[in-house]
């Protein structure tokens, strides 16, 4: 009776050996079942582990599942079977559907065992050279990018880096948004398509970003932080 929170690749074509420790290897080897957001992603994933992914049940977990059927999720659990949850890409709970479950497993007295995988918004703190002794994690901002400004002037009151994420589709808006709303001094930091080959990271002020040709994101995944100093 355990609910095991697997991690994902960030990306297509990579081996999982390379970000993976073997215990993930062993646990996805134990599970009687996978909670995904997505049902071809969870064949994709039981697929790169050499499991069966013809066979394996699978139930879905995603923005749209109600409160009211987290309890139809955990009903095979309930009976003593081990079931992973998986999100699309990178951990499960970290921007993405499972925490509430996660919550009403423990509720239930269901044993919840989490594995290290690759973080997109971890690994970007690491990257980008910004401190990370206190940040802030945003998720989606709202579509005009009204808050801006705010999340900058937290970053000088709290000395905190703030960082969000965006759509891919909208990655390269963002960017130009955070160009022109941003005060010269700040510091931003564009980390896209983490751990993949065309992984890029860069942090500058916004007075270099502007000087420098636009990055041209082309609908890529993408984490974005800013903070008023590097200390």
């Amino acid at each position: 009776m355990t609910l095991l929170l697997l991690p994902n690749l960030l990306g297509e074509g990579l081996s999982h050996e390379l970000y993976m420790p073997i215990s993930v290897d062993r646990a996805v080897a134990s599970i009687k079942g996978l909670i995904v957001e997505d049902e071809k992603e969870g064949r994709r994933y039981l697929k790169m582990f050499g499991q069966d992914f013809r066979n394996t049940p699978m139930q879905v977990l995603s923005e749209h599942t109600q409160d009211k059927d987290l309890d139809t999720l955990l009903e095979p659990l309930l009976k003593g079977e081990r079931w992973g949850l998986i999100s699309d890409c990178g951990l499960p709970c970290l921007a993405d559907p499972g925490s509430k479950l996660v919550y009403r497993a423990r509720e239930k007295g269901i044993a919840v065992e989490a594995f290290t995988g690759p973080s997109s918004l971890v690994l970007s703190l690491m990257l980008s050279g910004l401190p990370a002794q206190r940040f802030a994690f945003h998720g989606y901002l709202d579509r005009e990018y009204a808050s801006l400004k705010t999340l900058e002037k937290r970053s000088f009151q709290d000395k905190a880096t703030q960082v969000f994420i965006e759509t891919p589709y909208r990655s390269q808006k963002c960017l130009e948004a955070l160009l022109k709303n941003l005060l010269d001094t700040t510091y931003l930091c564009v980390a896209a398509d983490i751990t993949l080959p065309t992984q890029i990271v860069e942090t500058h002020p916004v007075r270099v970003w502007k000087q420098k040709p636009l990055l041209q994101l082309d609908k890529k995944p993408a984490i974005f932080l800013i903070s008023c100093s590097l200390q």
